[in-house]
């Protein structure tokens, strides 16, 4: 990518300083130009790679959910979330059990919002396969022994 795709001229930047406004540099930029993000761009095979393995991983979980006997998504598939998977069991006792077993097999923050309960699973470009797959299955087996 050009550099001007990316970043303003360093003139624009300085007249938004001038008028007192706080100056954010693009994270995309800074990854780009400190060398951590081309190669990993590149081995998740591009924009269209990720987008791909993203949808992958949100699939897989949405699966898992939709043939649970006792878990369901409320939102209609074509609305769902690829980062922000939201599941409830029906139960809020139900639900509290899964959160706290959750912790115990090691996974953090899928309790649900506060005002909403449930579950949210958030499954960003950070969270490996792995880490969804692993979900899956301590979901199958939460599903299979309650």
């Amino acid at each position: 990518w050009p550099r001007a795709a990316l970043h303003p001229p360093d003139d624009e930047l300085q007249d938004h300083d001038r008028q007192g406004l706080h100056v954010q540099h693009p994270a995309l930029l800074v990854h780009l130009y400190a060398g951590a993000g081309p190669g990993l761009l590149e081995e998740q095979g591009g924009i269209p790679g990720m987008e791909a393995i993203k949808h992958k991983k949100a699939q897989m979980l949405y699966d898992v959910i939709d043939s649970s006997r006792i878990f369901t998504c409320a939102v209609e598939p074509g609305s769902r979330s690829d980062m922000n998977v939201v599941f409830r069991t029906g139960s809020d006792e139900l639900d509290a059990k899964f959160v706290q077993e959750s912790v115990t097999a090691g996974f953090t923050n899928l309790k649900g919002h506060r005002s909403v309960g449930g579950m949210r699973a958030s499954i960003y470009n950070a969270m490996p396969t792995e880490g969804v797959e692993k979900l899956c299955d301590f979901i199958r087996a939460f599903d299979k022994n309650n």
